[in-house]
């Protein structure tokens, strides 16, 4: 069961990897969804995600989601978290909640700093 799951794993983040690889570094880059999906998606994180990543994104039981602490991660590898989550670990998939498109928007605002609805 667990060497399926680490298959599945792998073939996942090759996928993605694959799919989303040539992500621009600025928000500006990205194609951003209108402006009330936008202030859906920045209430999301503010909502959902801080619950584990602390209120401020600053850490908690996952990682901190400052512009510091992703400053080394790449995009694409972020995206692929938020999309397909993190298995064995309590990180879900935020697919069934935001597209791959939108995944990148937020990824690429958070990197910068700019989590406060527009």
């Amino acid at each position: 069961m667990a060497n399926r799951l680490s298959e599945l794993l792998l073939a996942a983040t090759i996928a993605c990897t694959i799919g989303v690889s040539a992500l621009p570094a600025a928000a500006e880059d990205i194609a951003a969804p209108d402006h009330a999906r936008q202030r859906e998606i920045l209430r999301l994180l503010k909502q959902d995600c801080s619950a584990c990543h602390g209120m401020r994104l600053t850490g908690g039981l996952g990682p901190a989601l400052t512009p510091d602490a992703l400053r080394e991660r790449p995009p694409a590898s972020l995206v692929a978290t938020i999309v397909y989550g993190r298995p064995g670990t309590a990180m879900p998939p935020w697919r069934p909640f935001l597209s791959e498109a939108e995944a990148e928007w937020l990824v690429a605002r958070i990197r910068q700093g700019a989590t406060d609805a527009p």
